[in-house]
């Protein structure tokens, strides 16, 4: 058994595999490198094969997502330490050894981030996960060095070791064993903000997540869904609804919940006169959607929930 795995998710990268693969390749020592295939149809695993023929692999046989590939890929990789990293990083000298010397020093922290940075313009943070991720008061996303869609350039201002609400699924590391007591991610969620749900949940018992600034990597981002996909809107608004429903303390459910319930539907009227009416149609889907899946998600509740699981204020209003 390899005491750490770096395993990525493909699927139909086989252009990303050549532009990024080699990084990871190179600057990765003293773990295995693995790549779970969703049932590409780019000829991704022959290249693979043909080009990189030390690197192990596995073959599902449809896509399953993000959330669901990873479930079923790691089920076969043996390892103390799963590192998840995306097609599309780009990692650098020394990135791995820091996060996993946490891991090893600090048992409490169940998962931890590596600084993230824009591929495409190297002195700013980048969206998925920059310096950490955490919630406003309503249940939205941001991290240190991003808000909304604005970034920040890196000007030293994120150096310190901090605890964080969620990593960023471009690139986490996780101990196994908290992997598989927490069943993984949420199969239902297919794709995006599993990994926020995932982090709060181990949050609830009592674990860390950490930033760890010493390693970084660059991620180009949008590889798989890039923001015009109506798609990539109706999981978001949807997988969000249900990371609430979820996670959060009882006694804020129906404010928080019914308060989002509206902001995203001026969210939706925002869509539509911007001439985006399938964004608009999405966001109406997603509701639909979380309303469908709530009996299973309440079920899905924890027993304990941490009190302090935000921060006091909105993104959108402090912006």
């Amino acid at each position: 058994m390899s005491k750490t795995a770096v395993v990525i998710l493909n699927w139909n990268g086989k252009e990303l595999l050549k532009e990024f693969l080699p990084s990871v390749i190179t600057h990765t020592t003293d773990a295995d490198i693995w790549i779970i295939d969703n049932a590409s149809t780019d000829n991704s695993v022959d290249f693979l094969k043909n080009n990189f023929p030390s690197i192990k692999h596995i073959q599902l046989d449809k896509n399953y997502g993000f959330a669901g590939g990873y479930n079923k890929g790691l089920q076969s990789i043996d390892a103390e330490n799963y590192v998840l990293l995306n097609s599309d990083v780009e990692v650098t000298k020394n990135w791995l050894p820091p996060l996993i010397n946490h891991l090893n020093k600090h048992p409490q922290t169940a998962v931890v981030q590596p600084k993230i940075k824009d591929y495409k313009n190297k002195k700013k943070f980048e969206y998925a996960g920059a310096a950490g991720g955490f919630l406003d008061f309503f249940g939205y996303p941001y991290c240190d060095g991003r808000i909304l869609f604005k970034t920040d350039e890196d000007k030293g201002q994120y150096e310190q070791e901090k605890e964080i609400f969620w990593a960023s699924g471009a690139c986490f590391v996780i101990r196994k064993d908290i992997f598989e007591q927490f069943n993984g991610f949420d199969d239902t969620y297919f794709a995006h903000q599993e990994e926020i749900d995932l982090c709060w949940r181990i949050k609830n018992k009592g674990y860390k997540i950490k930033y760890i600034p010493s390693s970084t990597v660059f991620h180009l981002g949008g590889a798989s869904l890039n923001k015009q996909s109506s798609f990539k809107t109706y999981l978001n608004f949807r997988n969000n609804l249900l990371t609430l429903l979820k996670n959060l303390p009882t006694i804020y459910i129906f404010p928080v919940i019914v308060t989002r319930l509206l902001l995203d539907g001026l969210a939706g009227m925002v869509f539509f006169l911007k001439g985006k009416p399938r964004h608009t149609l999405a966001v109406i889907k997603a509701h639909f959607g979380f309303y469908k899946k709530i009996p299973s998600t309440w079920r899905k509740r924890s027993k304990k929930q941490i009190s302090k699981y935000y921060n006091r204020f909105s993104i959108f209003l402090n912006y």
